[in-house]
């Protein structure tokens, strides 16, 4: 497993915005449109379109993103860019295909999102960047090349046998048959002629017209089942997000088909304890979080498209429930867990601007390398998001025309006095929910900065791509005691790696009342924050 640096990426502070994602190359084409005077929407469509570039093992054009925004007016929205089932659809009998062309059956809705995210951007944020202007870091670094991360490489090299049978993969990612060096330049010249195609003709030219055409017949030579028509369909959703209250904060989170709700819920069963007896990281820190996870988890299989399966989301948050739940968490006993574990990479960035504009992003083709078909000429890798599926077409995720898929991405933003003040999320599929619990508490009730708390060592329950017991995955940097007290309570420890990617890749932002932002972003990853003072921005 890679490694990251011991030392925590460096917090950043700056009144006039901030921005953090896991990639520099994407926080700087962030932090460049903030310094133009750009809002902080736009400056998540320059940070999303770059990183769907310099990341492709965890992001790209032909994956979704869930988007939360909130201003110091009062609004607060989700912008959800999910991607539906095809039409017409294969029959699955057992299982849908974790790769490869059968995987690719729900359409991409990410730069949709971005589009949408522009238009918003106009109508209330007095919004002025060109959209094509948006995307000229993007396509400078997918023409003339970046140097590859160790993070990419990593997977290239962790995939490498099975990916040589994924359609158009190999030439693209592992010319000569092997995985490219850490810090070698990487180009993606057909990539930069779609960017190129979406700044010229507008982000809808995705879904139609010259690169739509060529994505529908891309797909289909692959043997996906979308067409035409399915990408034509593809549009982003607002709606209104979920909310929790949590000690003086209101923590927003997407809707379903998302697990915003299992983030939420396990905050609430939290909020019943009282942290200060203890110390951050402790065992006493972690079983609680590792139990109200659980008990969260329970109610989770019934999360689905709520377009066709009723979701009682008032009753899974209700105070009752939230109250049982805590009550059975018993202080000194774990409670037994196999569960069943989903497999998923992703990205989380955050923009925050001088007005108080923020807006929190997970950005993802699902697995590592997506379905692993790159489709025809135009460098895009498209998800696997169809895999999130059940066969079984009586179960409440089970697979039909034009319906979303459960969908593990789910970004946080706090509101405190009505107005942002945390923004957060995470890589890490079932572990997004595991990781903001553990940030979460550390940077409200334990009162830690940014760096600070990402750093912390964290805890991952379930089964992994390398170990597939039900146990907890602690990083070996959490201590021997820890580890001792963990086990005497009933609960399966394991070890991983210190600063594990299993742990998953965060970032946040923390906005004071005064508008100072304080941002990091993961030891884990190759993330960056940059903040921006009044000084540096054109006006």
């Amino acid at each position: 497993m890679i490694q990251a640096d011991e030392d925590p990426r460096r917090q950043a502070t700056g009144r006039g915005g901030m921005v953090t994602s896991p990639h520099a190359l994407a926080s700087e084409a962030g932090a460049a449109i903030l310094r133009a005077g750009g809002n902080a929407l736009e400056a998540a469509i320059a940070i999303g379109s770059t990183i769907a570039v310099v990341y492709p093992h965890f992001c790209g054009l032909g994956g979704d993103s869930v988007w939360l925004v909130a201003d110091r007016s009062g609004r607060k929205t989700c912008f959800l860019g999910i991607g539906q089932a095809a039409r017409k659809l294969p029959n699955f009998d057992e299982s849908i295909p974790l790769r490869g062309p059968l995987s690719a059956l729900t359409s991409a809705c990410a730069v949709d999102a971005w589009r949408h995210a522009h238009d918003y951007s106009a109508r209330h944020w007095g919004g002025r960047i060109d959209f094509a202007a948006l995307l000229a870091d993007a396509i400078r670094h997918a023409k003339e090349g970046f140097p590859i991360t160790r993070s990419q490489s990593f997977w290239l090299a962790f995939r490498q046998a099975e990916a040589a049978n994924w359609p158009g993969f190999a030439a693209l990612f592992m010319p000569g048959g092997t995985a490219p060096e850490t810090g070698s330049l990487f180009r993606q010249e057909n990539l930069a002629w779609s960017l190129s195609l979406i700044g010229r003709d507008g982000p809808r030219s995705f879904y139609r017209g010259e690169l739509g055409a060529r994505i529908a017949a891309g797909l289909q030579a692959a043997g996906s089942p979308l067409t035409s028509d399915d990408l034509e369909a593809t549009r982003t959703r607002e709606v209104a997000p979920v909310s929790l209250s949590y000690r003086g904060f209101e923590l927003l989170a997407p809707p379903p088909p998302t697990q915003g709700l299992s983030t939420l819920a396990i905050m609430g069963i939290l909020a019943h304890f009282d942290f200060a007896p203890h110390q951050a990281g402790s065992a006493d820190h972690l079983h609680l979080c590792v139990e109200a996870v659980k008990r969260a988890f329970l109610d989770r299989g019934g999360i689905a498209d709520p377009d066709v399966v009723p979701q009682p989301v008032a009753e899974w948050l209700s105070a009752h429930h939230l109250a049982q739940a805590a009550a059975s968490i018993d202080p000194a006993r774990a409670l037994a867990w196999p569960a069943p574990y989903r497999s998923g990479d992703t990205v989380f960035f955050a923009a925050t601007d001088a007005e108080g504009g923020s807006v929190s992003v997970l950005q993802s083709t699902y697995f590592d390398w997506g379905s692993g078909v790159v489709v025809g000429d135009t460098g895009i890798l498209w998800q696997n998001r169809g895999a999130a599926f059940s066969p079984d077409p009586t179960h409440v995720n089970g697979i039909a025309p034009g319906k979303r898929p459960f969908y593990t991405l789910n970004p946080g933003l706090g509101l405190r006095s009505g107005r942002p003040a945390l923004l957060y999320g995470t890589q890490g599929a079932d572990g997004q929910p595991q990781t903001l619990a553990m940030l979460l508490t550390r940077l409200i009730d334990f009162g830690e900065e940014p760096a600070v708390a990402l750093a912390g060592p964290r805890f991952l329950l379930g089964k992994t791509f390398s170990d597939s017991s039900d146990s907890l995955k602690l990083e070996s940097d959490t201590g021997e005691v820890v580890f001792a007290e963990l086990a005497a309570r009933g609960h399966a420890v394991s070890p991983i790696e210190a600063k594990s990617p299993l742990a998953g890749m965060a970032g946040a932002i923390v906005i004071d009342g005064d508008g100072l932002a304080t941002g990091a972003h993961d030891p884990r990853g190759d993330g960056l924050a940059i903040g921006i003072t009044f000084g540096d921005i054109d006006r």
